[in-house]
Order: C-alpha cells, then sequence, then structure tokens
C-alpha cells in the first residue's frame, strides 16, 4: 500500500525522493503514528512534501490512495451518519417548486432571518418557516427556496442561496497542470511584446561571427541580454462554488499563462471582485490584500484579465452586504467600475457556453458593466480576447 501511495505521488509529479520515503517507513516503524489515518496524513505530509506548491496534489493522491480508511470506534458501528443525512435532504418536484415563494427581496430576507434567529429556540426539520434542514424555509440546509440563506450545508444542491453562512475552503488553481491542448498557449502569444532588457547573457551568433573575422580570426564573443515578453498581465481568478465545474479549464488556463508571461501577479477572488482579493485559497481569510493596493501598485499598463462564470445572485452586484460570505460596505457594481477603469486593457473570460448567457440575470449585468468585454474561454474566444487586450 505504501509503495502504491509513494509511486501514485511521483505520477502526480510531487517530487518524492526514495531517501524521504525510507524516512517515512522509519518513522512508521518507531511508531510515530498508529492505527489513525489522520495522524499518518500529517506525518507522510511532514516527511514527503518539501514545497507548499505540492499540498493540493499531495493531498488529492492521499485521498485516492486512502479512500475509506480510518480509524474506527467499534462501539460507534452503525448507520453511517452520511446516509443519515441524504435520508434528511428535501428534493422537490418542478411542481411543487413553483408552490414555493421567495420572501421578497434583499431587506425582507435579512430582516425575517435577525427575526428567526431571536425567536427560535432549537432545531427544526422539513417545515417552511424556520432555520432548519429538508424544508422549504429560506434559510437551512438539504430544501428548497428559490431565494434564501444557506446554513450548514456541504457544496451547492440548487444554486439558489444569495448568502451562505459557512466558512468554505477553496483550493488553488494547480500551475503544473497538463494543457489539455497546445491552442490556448498560441492563443495567449498573440498577447506579445518582446524587448531585450538585463545583462548580456545570450550569445549573439551573428555578430560574433562578423567580431571575430573582422579579429583576424581570433575568437570575440558577442553577448546580448536575453529577449523577454515585456507584456505585463494582471489576472484575477474566481474559484470555488459553481466554478468548481470549470477547474479544469480555469487550471489549463492559469498554467499556460504562468509559461507564457514573464510579469505575472495572480489574485483570487469569489463570485465577484470586492474590497480584497487574495493570493492562496488556504489562506483567503487570514492573508488578503486590499483591492485599492492592487490598483496602486499594478498601473494603467497592466493588462487585467478576469476569469469567472459571472453566476451570482443580482445582490452580489448591486447591494451592499450582497455578498455570500461577508458584509460588503459597497456593491460588487463599484469595484468593476474601478477595475475597468483603471485598466483600460481588460476582459472577462466566461468558462461557461456562450448560448447560456443571455438566460442568466448576473451575466447580463456584468457585461452590460465591462462594456460588453467577455469573451467565452474558446480557443475563438481567447482569440478575441486577445485582440482587445493588444488595441
Amino acid at each position: 500500500m505504501f509503495s502504491q501511495f509513494f509511486l501514485a505521488l511521483k505520477d502526480a509529479r510531487v517530487p518524492v525522493s526514495l531517501t524521504e520515503y525510507l524516512t517515512l517507513m522509519r518513522a512508521m516503524k518507531a511508531g510515530v503514528a498508529r492505527y489513525d489515518i489522520e495522524e499518518f496524513y500529517y506525518l507522510s505530509r511532514s516527511a514527503l512534501v518539501k514545497d507548499e506548491r505540492n499540498l493540493d496534489k499531495f493531498d488529492r493522491v492521499f485521498a485516492k490512495c486512502f479512500e475509506g480508511l480510518e480509524s474506527v470506534d467499534p462501539a460507534a458501528l452503525g448507520i453511517p451518519e452520511e446516509w443519515l443525512k441524504k435520508l434528511a435532504e428535501r428534493w422537490l418536484t418542478e411542481e411543487e417548486k413553483k408552490q414555493v415563494e421567495a420572501l421578497g427581496g434583499w431587506d425582507k430576507l435579512m430582516e425575517t432571518l435577525k427575526r428567526r434567529l431571536a425567536e427560535q429556540k432549537g432545531r427544526h426539520q422539513g417545515g417552511s418557516k424556520w432555520i432548519g434542514t429538508a424544508g422549504t424555509s429560506p434559510f437551512g440546509a438539504y430544501g428548497y427556496n428559490p431565494e434564501g440563506i444557506r446554513i450548514g450545508q456541504e457544496r451547492n444542491r440548487n444554486f439558489r442561496a444569495v448568502k451562505v453562512w459557512d466558512r468554505r475552503e477553496f483550493r488553488n488553481l494547480d500551475d503544473d497542470v497538463e494543457i489539455g491542448t497546445r491552442n490556448i498557449k498560441v492563443a495567449l502569444r498573440r498577447l506579445r511584446r518582446f524587448a531585450r532588457e538585463g545583462a548580456a547573457t545570450e550569445l549573439d551568433l551573428p555578430d560574433t561571427v562578423r567580431s571575430t573575422a573582422h579579429n583576424g580570426g581570433l575568437l570575440d564573443l558577442r553577448l546580448v541580454p536575453e529577449r523577454h515578453n515585456t507584456v505585463k498581465v494582471l489576472l484575477l481568478l474566481d474559484i470555488g462554488g459553481s466554478m468548481d465545474e470549470h477547474m479544469r479549464a480555469s487550471a489549463e488556463l492559469f498554467s499556460a499563462a504562468r509559461s507564457e508571461f514573464k510579469h505575472l501577479e495572480t489574485f483570487y477572488f469569489h463570485n465577484c471582485p470586492y474590497e480584497r482579493l487574495w493570493r492562496d485559497n488556504r489562506r483567503r481569510f487570514d492573508e488578503t490584500t486590499p483591492t485599492r493596493q492592487v490598483l496602486h501598485t499594478y498601473p494603467h499598463d497592466w493588462k487585467l484579465v478576469i476569469v469567472g462564470d459571472a453566476a451570482m445572485s443580482p445582490y452580489e452586484i448591486v447591494q451592499p452586504g450582497g455578498s455570500v460570505e461577508h458584509f460588503n460596505e459597497e456593491p460588487g457594481e463599484m469595484w468593476l467600475h474601478r477595475l475597468f477603469l483603471t485598466y483600460p486593457h481588460a476582459a472577462w473570460l466566461n468558462p461557461k457556453p456562450e448560448a447560456e448567457w443571455e438566460y442568466n440575470r448576473s451575466v447580463r449585468m456584468v457585461r452590460q458593466l465591462i462594456g460588453e468585454r467577455m469573451y467565452p474561454l474558446t480557443l475563438k474566444g481567447l482569440d478575441a480576447a486577445m485582440r482587445e487586450l493588444n488595441r
């Protein structure tokens, strides 16, 4: 089992060596971690991972290799908790969904939630009023309401929540992912402006031959600075929620951009850029960067590229406090206006099929706010976006 785990890490391009593997085996023999999968996880991660950029790949390989293996208390055996959770979920027919009415707007929703929090005394399930599970109340989990606040539920089910009352964890995009097609890199190469800068380190063969001939055959090496793409790109990536289904496309674009642009700065956001961005999803609640600081750090000659499906509640765009995860003092539209005003060469890449854009209200709103500079994350769309950025 352990040798298969080691080989799986190698296949996933986690740079593990035989020395590190033997260190892990000696630690296991010494009883550092016994009979507990969590202890073994931390031990193996400490022994095998040298760079935190590989933590996400390590976690995925670990989960695949040791899926279903855990420390079990025999007295606790019984019906799995996950089965009970699924029994509590409420799935409604389309006819039943039409009978469930929204409370009638953002202010009414928040006002009612405050009242429920003050009045409710215990757990509730299956109803239409209280904060609970498997019902049609606007507040709770594993039920249905056309416009509500999700509390205590793992992952999306109906994509109807206007706010999420949970701390969600997102993964960083992998900058070492294999590109599915070379054409993504080819499209990005339209955004190039070459110049020779820095120290002279590259051999200039024609000038060396010419200078050697003029020097009576004595070798006279001529060097020039290395040729670099001087285009500077500020990349903002939507992460989590509905973007999970577009993770592969986003990772491919991210990896291609890392290889094509020497001057590339990357930040993450969720649904809509607000007053803060972050570089590492594992620390997105602790280590953030004020968006105003980003606007002042990277001047207007940088090219702005935003990647996201723009699928969100309209409140997130137009309403202070409308963000699903925190209370934003200014609506998302204000920050989009500032970003596209600061960076005249800007484009939004949307991984959702272009044919679906007109049926999503938030996508229409974002397109209007950014002056129709939204392009599909396809080869044709990338080509059009690069032409826009080169204008």
